[in-house]
């Protein structure tokens, strides 16, 4: 069965499973002492064009928890938009291991900008409030839509002069990457982003994704952190090796250049058909729409996909590094038979 449910649904792709095969040749040392994690985070650290810390990790909340408890304690609180995924879609992880709380703004496609994070700074040393220590974003967006360089950078200068750290949650950042068309190194590294968390599983790997720390003082007690998350893993060579392969020779972006393609293949088809309303910009992967509530169960028969607001009957389709034409072509055609 096909889905355009999520990037999390698709397959593993075939030079990962190579890697993945290749990495099963002998044994090696453990948790991350092995040459194959040696060379991967090398492989960041030219991607990035800086001597970043790298952690590993099996799940991008498992990331995205790392990069809060190396920067927010108790007392503090993390600012992201009201549509962020460690607000909506991780069960309150963020707040359980670090005891900080969100400040969730309400955001415009997803996205928020300086004058909103500045709304949230009026009680900075009153020991009566939450004290913000992060603001976090995600490139892109839960909504598919993206942050501009300048507007990354806009928000690293502001939350940098006010001792603010910035983490990017990037499960998606390739798509970002490919859709902007700049070097990642120029979108994150010279932006002024302290921490990143760098997603593979939803762009062709097995599973895995990285916390990518620049700011080297965050950094102290990650390790210890990643061990009481359950995310160290013992065989890391199998993560790392994918992260090697993937990163290599661009494959990463050559994956979602596709997947952003077929969204736009499935973009302009949709365009022909009056009944489907799309509600959101189309910048990376991911289709927004208002469908008739008729419509939407009959479809689900074939292609599973999600309901993103159900008072609106507004769904959510994805597409993914394996998606192919003839996919979005028998996807197109069931909708024209289901509206008969």
């Amino acid at each position: 069965m096909r889905s355009f449910a999520s990037d999390n649904n698709s397959g593993v792709h075939s030079d990962i499973i190579d890697a993945i095969t290749s990495a099963n040749t002998q044994h090696t040392i453990a948790y991350g002492d092995d040459v194959y994690t040696h060379e991967a985070e090398q492989v960041f650290k030219n991607l990035f064009k800086a001597d970043v810390d790298v952690y590993f990790t099996f799940l991008g909340t498992g990331a995205n928890v790392l990069a809060m408890k190396s920067s927010a304690q108790s007392f503090n609180s993390v600012i992201c938009a009201d549509t962020a995924h460690i607000n909506v879609d991780e069960c309150g992880a963020v707040q359980n291991f670090t005891g900080a709380s969100l400040k969730c703004l309400p955001s415009v496609n997803g996205k928020i900008s300086v004058s909103d994070i500045a709304k949230e700074l009026h009680s900075i040393g009153d020991e009566h409030h939450s004290q913000p220590s992060v603001v976090s974003i995600s490139q892109p967006t839960e909504l598919g839509t993206l942050y501009s360089v300048d507007e990354i950078r806009a928000i690293c200068d502001f939350a940098h002069a006010h001792n603010l750290i910035v983490h990017v949650d990037g499960a998606r950042i390739a798509n970002a990457v490919a859709a902007i068309n700049v070097p990642i190194n120029e979108m994150i590294t010279d932006t002024g982003v302290d921490l990143l968390s760098f997603g593979g599983t939803k762009n062709g790997m097995m599973y895995g994704e990285a916390l990518v720390v620049f700011n080297k003082s965050l950094s102290a007690n990650v390790k210890y952190f990643r061990k009481q998350a359950m995310q160290l893993s013992s065989k890391m060579r199998f993560i790392s090796a994918q992260f090697t392969v993937l990163l290599n020779n661009n494959l990463y972006i050559q994956l979602a250049k596709h997947s952003n393609s077929m969204t736009k293949l499935l973009q302009s088809k949709l365009n022909e058909i009056s009944q489907i309303k799309i509600t959101r910009p189309i910048e990376t992967n991911a289709i927004f729409a208002k469908v008739p509530v008729s419509l939407i169960e009959p479809l689900r028969e074939k292609y599973f996909f999600y309901t993103w607001n159900e008072e609106e009957n507004e769904v959510r389709w994805m597409t993914s590094f394996d998606t192919t034409e003839e996919d979005i072509e028998d996807f197109v055609s069931c909708i024209k038979d289901v509206i008969g």
